[in-house]
């Protein structure tokens, strides 16, 4: 049976535990389907525990039993001003407060990125030479557990005792969600579930998500995405999911989709524009069964939501012939709505027309207000024009 092992900044290890996860009947490290109510094949990933200079986590997610040997990783970042929550008594709402993110990497070289692969003469965030998804806690983050208030007299404040962690999707620099193959996509989405289960336990509410594009604000061009375990449910996300506590939104929406914003259906998933899209182009990849998060899902509605995935990205960076720049969010359910919640993963697009961004600008900003300059419906015909390639 195959050990996760956690292990010291040195490579030492620690000590050996058996890793459980969910219903899986397998431990050690591995996922597998066979208790009652699952179907489809055995699906495995092994874990292995690394803690970076500094006591920074680094886990590694693989098919395959990750063992080489660890090298060097880039030193431990000097202690900088701690984040911290200020209330907004207007908007009612936290504001978090990182000064150090501003000394994050900017755009580096390939040759410099912190993401790659460790090689001589370069050192990054992973010390080995090859991996498959990688997961570590960010080095400059807007939450921290160790988190402190300053105190103030004129707003309350509170500690950001939260958690961001970064997701590296694959070792290699280039490429994204549409050119992985379905079976990285699929351990992608098993990652996510993963880590949503674990860091619920801590904290009500955690948002995994991707930002693509230097008009998104991307500092690195690797691929990747982030996880923020938050200490309170953000406004927006407690109101979708009182709404989901109060009707099955998202199932009618599934079971009145209209056939013109439908681009896939692929049995147990959909991929469709909502018809209350906020974005031009906006894609929702949305499981028939309502499952709180993707830790729930069944190997065979991975598999359909990988696929879909895939289809609804590489749609949208066929629409105007360039990577798409875009916003990526998993949704999943606050604490204590887990019996209600409809988990979606949502395509957030930022290009209204070719060359032509999509601003957030003095309506969307002073009122809340979005103003969209394509219909849901023409969007979804002009999106299901683009071949999505093959399923290789």
């Amino acid at each position: 049976m195959r050990q996760l092992v956690r292990e010291s900044a040195k490579g030492a290890p620690i000590r050996t535990v058996p890793f459980r996860f969910l219903r899986a009947w397998l431990r050690i490290g591995e996922r597998g389907y066979s208790g009652a109510g699952q179907t489809g094949e055995a699906d495995l990933y092994t874990l292995r525990e690394h803690r970076l200079p500094g006591g920074r986590d680094l886990l590694l997610y693989g098919r395959a039993v990750h063992d080489e040997a660890p090298g060097l990783a880039l030193p431990a970042e000097p202690s900088g001003a701690e984040p911290h929550l200020r209330w907004h008594p207007l908007q009612g709402e936290w504001v978090a407060y990182a000064g150090a993110r501003q000394a994050r990497t900017f755009l580096p070289e390939a040759a410099a990125c912190p993401l790659c692969p460790a090689k001589e003469g370069r050192l990054g965030e992973i010390p080995f030479t090859g991996f498959e998804v990688a997961v570590f806690e960010n080095r400059f983050p807007a939450l921290a557990a160790a988190s402190a208030a300053p105190v103030l007299a004129s707003v309350e404040t509170a500690p950001a005792a939260g958690r961001c962690e970064v997701v590296v999707f694959s070792a290699d620099h280039t490429g994204g969600l549409g050119s992985f193959s379905l079976d990285r996509l699929a351990l992608l989405i098993e990652v996510w579930g993963a880590r949503v289960e674990a860091l619920g336990k801590t904290y009500p509410y955690i948002l995994p998500f991707e930002n693509r594009g230097e008009e998104i604000g991307v500092t690195l061009h690797h691929p990747h995405g982030q996880i923020y375990a938050f200490p309170f449910v953000p406004v927006r996300a407690a109101r979708a999911a009182g709404a989901q506590a109060e009707a099955p939104v998202v199932a009618r929406l599934i079971e009145t989709a209209d056939s013109a914003l439908v681009l896939d259906d692929d049995g147990e998933a959909l991929a469709l524009v909502p018809p209350f899209a906020m974005y031009p182009y906006e894609t929702w990849i949305v499981p028939r069964r309502r499952v709180p998060g993707p830790a729930a899902l069944r190997p065979s509605e991975i598999e359909a939501m990988a696929r879909l995935l895939r289809r609804g990205v590489r749609r949208l960076d066929g629409l105007f012939g360039r990577p798409m720049p875009y916003i990526l969010i998993v949704q999943t359910a606050p604490r204590g709505f887990e019996n209600s919640f409809h988990m979606t993963i949502e395509i957030r697009p930022f290009l209204r027309d070719a060359n032509k961004l999509k601003y957030l600008a003095g309506v969307e900003q002073g009122s809340g207000v979005f103003l969209v300059d394509v219909p849901p419906e023409l969007a979804a015909e002009r999106l299901r024009a683009v071949s999505p390639g093959g399923e290789a």
